[in-house]
């Protein structure tokens, strides 16, 4: 099957589904880190999405103005809703673009709020990775992921006045790397956890192995749709 995925630059994903046999492509405006420039496409992901008649596609969409958990930076900042904006309608044409199978992967957000809910949530941790991080899966023509290995989550605790105890928990990648202006940190905290990529390279496989190569078609497929107060 021919796979794109899209916005990621580790090419975690492109390789786990490479050793499945599949012609996959990861995507990114910068250089891949991966070690495979001959598998990935530095360009815009909507240019990359019209190279090929692709079969399915994974989208890692830039988290930064996705999550609620920087919103207190929004308060009389019409610039950085505006970047919000942006980031949500992008998601939007992701979801929409011309493939049959398609899966969005993004931390819990505004997302919900405004396009549609995932159809799942998932840890690292329930699939062999000891961290704690949740993590949106908004499906079209993939089924969901099931846990195949579930471990001890590692975590860090800082103070917080939203729970009984005083403390939340973070993992330990989460925790110890803030969401700051520091690139280094964000690539890291974005980048795809090993086991996660292994579980859909597997499952998915499994999946598109039943399924002729471009047999199904886009039409008539429901539309995800914006919702804007």
């Amino acid at each position: 099957m021919k796979i794109l995925i899209g916005c990621e630059e580790s090419q975690t994903v492109c390789k786990a589904f490479r050793e499945r046999g599949h012609e996959a492509y990861s995507c990114d405006v910068i250089s891949c880190s991966g070690g495979h420039p001959e598998w990935h496409l530095q360009m815009d992901v909507f240019e990359a999405i019209k190279l090929k008649k692709w079969d399915a596609a994974i989208f890692f969409p830039p988290c930064t103005y996705l999550t609620t958990s920087a919103n207190r930076h929004f308060m009389n900042n019409p610039d950085r809703w505006k970047k919000r904006l942006d980031a949500i309608l992008f998601v939007y044409d992701l979801m929409n673009a011309n493939i049959p199978r398609i899966a969005i992967e993004n931390p819990k957000g505004v997302i919900s709020s405004y396009i549609r809910k995932p159809d799942q949530y998932i840890h690292p941790y329930q699939f062999g990775d000891p961290e704690i991080k949740m993590t949106g899966l908004w499906l079209k023509g993939f089924p969901k992921l099931i846990p195949n290995n579930i471990v001890e989550p590692e975590y860090v605790l800082y103070r917080s006045k939203k729970t009984k105890s005083g403390f939340s928990k973070y993992g330990k990648i989460t925790g110890s790397n803030p969401s700051t202006n520091n690139p280094d940190n964000a690539k890291l905290r974005s980048k795809t956890y090993p086991g996660i990529a292994s579980a859909m390279a597997e499952q998915w496989s499994d999946h598109l192995g039943s399924i002729e190569p471009c047999a199904e078609s886009n039409a008539g497929m429901p539309k995800s749709s914006l919702h804007f107060a």
